[in-house]
């Protein structure tokens, strides 16, 4: 039962509109039930509420003055105008207060077109300003780490002090002096460095006060597309969005999951993207050696490949990567299925310990440093080798069967990797000198080229979706290892990654019953796998 099921109810009136509630809702919350906007600055729902911005505050009919709408609970048969005459004056004064002082710099700040001031001022603002004073200046400060604090754009709303305290539990910032003078800062010299989540400061400034050093003056806001994905750099999974100019990956947002990341993400997570703007990469099939290959077009190339597979020297065995989709590595588990069944690994980096966000320990920067190592099990895949993700192939370079390589760069084995095989077909999105030994390269996506799933360390299921065009003739591994399988007399190539991922359904009881609707963009449980009585399980 939900928990608003168990509340009491409120229900009042909100700019005409009938609203109900759970009781405890505040004003502001309730508005956005109904879609209504009420301004505000200060508020944040993953922070405590302190209402000093004062551009929230709304009329209650009845009441003798302005209420700030973040914190006053709606009340039964309350009448409330968050548009009155008396509320629209007031944040028009507010607005012109937080102009005063503030730098007319929008054409080179980072936050230009994503900044609460600006909406806000040019949907009620005054048309001219009326300060006579000069504006004040404080300078630029770096704050250590990736952050960099430009003071004459500070609203003082508090949003990183109270992150830093409440969320992170490491005070690090602090609202010094007083009055018109007061800026944030950090205490003496130790600034942000060594924290593991203050890149979330910069995410949650409404105004370009807070600004990353990795991003600065790389891209405007409205050049940039945004494709909801899934952080595929540990096991947590946290839900984030890719923002990309002109197929190159600009920055990493974290994407509001409550169950997940709530409105957070790590640093380690959020720095590591630019293995996705790699320019190496392979992007046309070439079959043959590397002394003799012939770079082809994909239906001669799967044609060729098929007819080795076809017979296919015993034993198989497969080498996955754990970065890989419930897709790529169900399609992987098929095909190695079709030649008879064999063995399938995958390598992992691990971290020496996990790193929590102390005022949402549910986000921890896991172990696991790849996003789907529990997809991987439960498809029957066994982890080898080291916490670095090497080793755990000795032997595999005499090996005289069928090779199959699907995401792993295998930096550590180097060009003896496979020269015994009877076939040796390596799928990669980028060279390697460990493939230059195969029968067969085939270029395929990375997560962010395509549409798929992770599944993370609580066996949530989530979806991502494509952010880049892959290059080339680069195809998602789905596709590629499920037209391998049909030219071997399988089942027909599924038509959407949805159709693939019901078919590694059919190899994990744990996915059964699941769809990508019911996934959503939220993602689902995986199921329990009940042995029934009399089963031999």
């Amino acid at each position: 039962m939900s928990e608003s099921a168990t509340k009491p109810m409120v229900t009042a009136t909100l700019d005409g509109r009938t609203v109900t509630v759970p009781k405890g809702t505040t004003i502001l919350q309730a508005a956005e039930t109904v879609g209504v906007w009420v301004p505000h600055y200060c508020y944040h729902p993953g922070l405590s509420s302190p209402a000093q911005c004062r551009l929230c505050l709304v009329e209650v009919q009845g009441a003798p003055k302005l209420a700030p709408s973040c914190v006053t609970e709606l009340q039964e048969g309350q009448v409330v105008h968050t548009e009155s005459p008396k509320a629209k004056e007031m944040r028009q004064g507010v607005l012109e207060f937080y102009l005063a002082n503030h730098p007319l710099d929008c054409p080179v700040c980072d936050q230009s077109g994503e900044c609460k001031l600006q909406d806000y001022v040019h949907a009620e603002g005054r048309v001219h300003g009326r300060s006579r004073e000069p504006k004040r200046g404080f300078g630029r400060d770096d704050y250590g780490r990736d952050v960099l604090f430009y003071g004459d754009r500070c609203g003082r709303c508090t949003r990183c002090v109270r992150f830093m305290d409440e969320v992170a539990k490491d005070p690090r910032l602090t609202v010094v002096e007083r009055g018109n003078r007061s800026v944030i800062d950090t205490f003496f010299e130790e600034g942000l460095q060594g924290s593991a989540f203050a890149g979330n400061i910069v995410d949650i400034c409404p105004v370009g006060a807070l600004v990353s050093k990795d991003f600065l003056h790389k891209a405007r806001a409205w050049d940039l597309d945004h494709s909801p994905s899934v952080c595929p750099n540990c096991s947590q999974g946290c839900n984030i969005d890719l923002h990309v100019r002109d197929d190159v990956v600009q920055r990493l947002r974290p994407r509001a999951n409550l169950e997940v990341n709530h409105h957070w993400m790590c640093d380690y997570g959020r720095h590591r993207y630019e293995w996705m703007n790699r320019q190496d990469r392979i992007e046309v099939p070439v079959v043959g050696s590397s002394a003799d290959g012939v770079a082809l077009e994909w239906g001669l190339a799967l044609r060729q490949v098929a007819d080795r597979l076809a017979n296919a020297p015993q034993p198989v065995m497969a080498v996955a990567s754990a970065s890989s989709s419930n897709e790529d590595l169900g399609a992987l588990a098929h095909l190695v299925r079709a030649l008879g069944g064999g063995e399938i690994v995958f390598r992992s980096e691990r971290a020496e310990k996990e790193i929590p966000l102390p005022g949402f320990p549910t986000l921890t920067r896991r172990y696991d440093l790849v996003p789907n190592r529990m997809g991987a099990e439960i498809l029957g895949m066994t982890r080898v080798g080291k916490d670095d993700g090497t080793g755990g192939l000795e032997g595999w370079a005499a090996h005289r069967g069928t090779l199959l390589v699907l995401g792993d760069e295998l930096r550590d084995v180097g060009v003896d990797f496979g020269p015994s095989a009877g076939l040796y077909v390596y799928l990669g999105s980028y060279p390697t000198p460990a493939a230059s030994s195969a029968h067969a390269v085939l270029p395929v996506t990375t997560f962010a080229e395509g549409e798929g799933t992770f599944a993370n360390v609580e066996g949530r299921v989530q979806r991502f979706w494509p952010g880049v065009r892959p290059p080339g003739l680069a195809r998602p591994a789905w596709l590629v290892l499920a037209a391998l399988v049909e030219r071997l007399g399988g089942a027909a190539v599924p038509e959407s990654a949805e159709a693939a991922f019901l078919r590694v359904a059919e190899l994990a009881p744990e996915l059964q019953g699941l769809t990508y609707e019911a996934i959503g963009t939220q993602g689902a449980l995986l199921n329990e796998p009940v042995a029934l009585p009399g089963s031999r399980s």
